[in-house]
Parts: structure tokens; sequence; C-alpha cells
């Protein structure tokens, strides 16, 4: 299977000013996203996908290949990624180059590991399914069995629809969240049905101890603390 890695990172960064290449632990955060990318065995070609000078050069010092510029109307605030991920293939594609899947690797996850990523990718192709997303696992408070809704009157409703509250902890199915490490879609689902999950989605649960999403100067912040604990 031949397999495209896109790590996308554009310029605006409210949240944490300068997020992509910001030194984390005296090295880019891209930088984390990058080494990984490149020490994957299955992933045929890792490019970055940006509109920024800066990034790309601190990119292209890190190896990673830079074949486009990403057109600055497809590096706002409300760009969905999948367009992002669509106007690659579609670069590949007046190249004549083809792949069977995508990789979505993004920057605000920095702590992966190789090993996970290729159990991912691993997973992926035996699964046959349309996607695969890495996941956390929702702790029980937040389990949508226990959680509500507003409905028409402004009561509360289970968020399933159930009619009756599960009552024992034991009891309740387990329920995921995606955490944003890891994205693999099939071409064929981005380009004809628009869409980052298809029809089917198989999924891989994230170590904890690695996991933090960066987004907010206090994710900043957790992840200077997880790099600490990772490196004792």
């Amino acid at each position: 299977m031949k397999i495209l890695a896109i790590i996308p990172a554009r310029g605006g960064s409210k949240g944490v000013p300068g997020k992509n290449i910001k030194l984390l632990g005296g090295k880019p955060l891209l930088a984390y996203t990058a080494e990984i990318a490149l020490q994957s065995k299955y992933l045929t070609e890792v490019i970055l996908s940006s509109e920024d000078d800066k990034i790309i050069e601190v990119a292209k010092g890190l190896g990673i290949p830079v074949p486009f510029v990403r057109p600055a109307a497809l590096a706002q605030d409300d760009t969905p990624t999948l367009e992002v991920l669509i106007h690659a293939l579609q670069w590949y594609k007046n190249q004549n180059i083809f792949f069977d899947a995508v990789c979505l690797l993004q920057v605000t996850s920095p702590f992966r590991t190789v090993d996970f990523v290729d159990k991912a990718i691993e997973k992926f192709m035996e699964s046959a399914c349309d996607s695969l997303v890495s996941v956390q696992q929702v702790p029980d408070e937040y389990n949508p069995h226990w959680t509500f809704e507003l409905n028409q009157e402004g009561n509360l409703t289970i968020a399933t629809g159930d009619d009756k509250i599960i009552s024992r902890r034991q009891e309740l199915p387990k329920a995921y969240h995606r955490d944003g490490s890891i994205y693999l879609t099939k071409t064929e689902v981005l380009l004809k049905q628009h869409s980052l999950y298809g029809k089917s989605t198989a999924f891989i649960e994230s170590p904890s101890e690695f996991y933090v999403n960066i987004d907010t100067a206090a994710d900043w912040v957790q992840a200077e603390q997880l790099l600490k604990k990772l490196s004792n």
C-alpha cells in the first residue's frame, strides 16, 4: 500500500503563537512529528503542507520535503483539514503520482512513537476499513450514557436517547474520543466521498502516557511537563 503522510502546519496560531516551530525541549515542535514520520517503515512519502515561509524553511532543515506551497486560501482559521489533504492529493495527481491512502500527522501531538504509528498502519491495512483514527477512552463520568442534552422543552434527556440511565458503572459500554494523534484514510474516500472517515472506521487506542494535544498555552505547559517525565 502506498501511503502519503501529510504534516499540516500553517503559520496562523492564536492559542499558541508560532506554535508549529516554537521550541519545545530545545527543538521545534514540528521536529517531533517529522522525526517519527521519517522513521516509519510503511510511509511511502512524507511531506509538509504549509503556506508559511519560516515553517517551510524549518521543515526542509528537518529533512521533510515541501513539494508545494499551500495556497493562503487553504490556511485560514476555518479551513477544514480535509481540504488540505485533498489539495495535496490533487497536486500529486497532476504529477501523475497516486497513493492508496493518506496518513494525517498533526504537529500538535508530538509524543507519538514510531512503533505506535507503524502499529496503526498495520491495523489499518489489516482491517480493510475506509479509515482508522487514534482514540482515548472517555472517562466514565463523560460517557454518553451518563451525559445529557436539552430537549425542546428545555429539560434534560440522556444523550444516547436511552429511556433509563445506566445505574452501574460496570455496565457502561466503552466510549472513545478522537485524540488527534493519527488519521489514516483511503484516497478514494477522501476524493470521492469528501470524508476523513468513510463508511467504516477502525481505531487504535493511544497510550495515555504520551497523550497531549497542544491547542492552548495550558496545553503547552502540559507538554513541557510531560516531556520532562518522558526524558527521565
